[in-house]
């Protein structure tokens, strides 16, 4: 991975975890059809945010693996 593309992971999960967001909501903001940019992605597979179901519908939230990977970079609030 770049460092471009890391940093931009690291602005994702940062981004979901001042708040859990709605599902449509990152997608839209945060997907790209760029086949070199797959930032959603990459936080997926790198287990850093996950969907979780609740009353409002499918939201994304940062996993315990997302909150230790803002710690070491020094963005956990």
């Amino acid at each position: 991975m770049t460092e471009t593309t890391d940093a931009l992971v690291l602005d994702l999960v940062e981004w979901v975890a001042r708040e859990p967001r709605p599902y449509a909501e990152v997608l839209e903001v945060w997907r790209t059809s760029c086949p070199r940019l797959t930032i959603w992605e990459d936080a997926v597979d790198r287990g850093y945010v996950a969907r979780r179901p609740s009353v409002e519908g499918m939201r994304v939230m940062v996993t315990a693996s997302g909150e230790t990977f803002l710690r070491a970079h020094g963005r956990m609030h």
